[in-house]
């Protein structure tokens, strides 16, 4: 075999063990990947028709007129974790991630939910989705503008009675508050939009959780 052949096989080599390493570093770590890239396996939909699709190895979610609050649920129900998430929001739309949330018997999602707006606004903070105590972080004092063209990073620690959120680094709720689900699902939100036709654009990628002891 040539030097020059050799070598790449080598460099190839040692990027897949990298890879290899990686990965495992990542499982040893407890962490569960919640959606693949690829299709929508492990979620099915609740409340509104809002169109969600997979595209780019993004779950993409388009509002349609005239229909409630749409939510993209995972099946898997989950208590006390740290969750992260990438998101790119249309700044006309308001959207959200529902964490430990349950259905109604009309298909309505309701639970705390991780407020999703390029702002500056109340993007990060808790709003609690048709529990009818709206906003559940009161001291919404901070206000978070979201990059409009690039990935905004969250990050969610739910334990017990605690909830706090973490936008591109920077921490925002630290909510306690005893009267909240301590178990449900993720949902990813596309809010309706009345009438209006055009539709708006909400993108999620790199979602991944893992259990807290």
């Amino acid at each position: 075999m040539r030097a020059r052949a050799w070598t790449s096989v080598v460099a190839v080599a040692a990027v897949l063990g990298l890879v290899g390493t990686a990965a495992a570093a990542e499982k040893c770590e407890g962490w569960k990947v919640l959606f693949d890239g690829r299709s929508l396996d492990g979620w099915e939909q609740h409340g509104g028709k809002a169109v969600y699709k997979v595209e780019d190895g993004a779950v993409v979610g388009h509002s349609v007129p005239n229909t409630q609050n749409s939510f993209m649920c995972t099946k898997e129900r989950f208590t006390d974790f740290e969750l992260l998430f990438e998101v790119q929001d249309d700044p006309a739309l308001n959207s959200g991630v529902q964490i430990r949330s349950n259905l109604k018997e009309n298909d309505r999602v309701f639970g705390p939910q991780v407020e999703i707006e390029v702002g500056p606004g109340e993007a990060g903070y808790i709003y609690g989705e048709a529990t009818g105590r709206g906003w559940l972080s009161q001291d919404r004092g901070k206000k978070i503008t979201l990059k409009k063209d690039g990935w905004n990073q969250y990050r969610v620690v739910a334990k017990g009675n605690n909830i706090k959120t973490w936008v591109n680094g920077e921490p925002v709720a630290d909510l306690t508050d005893d009267e909240m689900s301590k178990e449900g699902f993720i949902g990813l939100q596309v809010h309706g939009v009345g009438g209006r036709e055009e539709p708006l654009y909400v993108r999620w990628r790199n979602i991944k959780i893992r259990a807290l002891d």
